[in-house]
């Protein structure tokens, strides 16, 4: 059975830590309840946006990788490693869509693709096909230096949103 202690207001003492559980535990806030003072002053929140200043002079919303994926895009395609990346669909030769695990808000996102085929030394173009970007997937085709679709082994896609 769970403790229960129930306050107003905690304060340590001069150069004291709290501690508020052990190492890998939850701490939650109940709905409605707002927390201050845990971050650095380098570190905030505005709203739900995640601010940061690393070096850059001023404390800015970041915009963090939402998606990417490591995949082998000849033959039986196969992930090789992702983050938020459920599957990659092989439509037709270098036609891939990668299917996201948690959708986008919506499809006004930024992605970066490249590729490279060990077989010939060379690197690959990385167009969008006509496919508009939905919140559940992206679809680009892969065409090699004549611009005709074409597989590659390593395939690389980061969305950002």
């Amino acid at each position: 059975m769970a403790s229960e202690v129930k306050t107003n207001k905690v304060s340590p003492a001069s150069g004291t830590t709290v501690t508020l559980g052990n190492s890998g535990d939850t701490v939650s806030l109940g709905s409605g309840a707002t927390a201050s003072g845990f971050l650095p002053s380098s570190i905030s929140t505005s709203g739900d946006d995640f601010q940061f200043n690393s070096g850059y002079g001023s404390v800015a919303t970041a915009y963090g990788c939402r998606a990417w994926v490591n995949f082998n895009g000849t033959g039986t395609v196969a992930i090789r490693d992702s983050g938020n990346v459920s599957s990659i669909t092989d439509n037709n030769t270098g036609d891939y869509t990668v299917n996201f695990t948690t959708a986008m808000p919506d499809g006004n996102y930024c992605f970066n693709v490249t590729s490279f085929n060990t077989a010939d030394n060379g690197t690959r173009d990385v167009l969008r096909s006509s496919t508009t970007p939905t919140t559940s997937a992206l679809r680009f085709t892969v065409n090699n230096s004549g611009g005709t679709n074409a597989d590659a082994d390593y395939v690389c896609a980061s969305i950002f949103r």
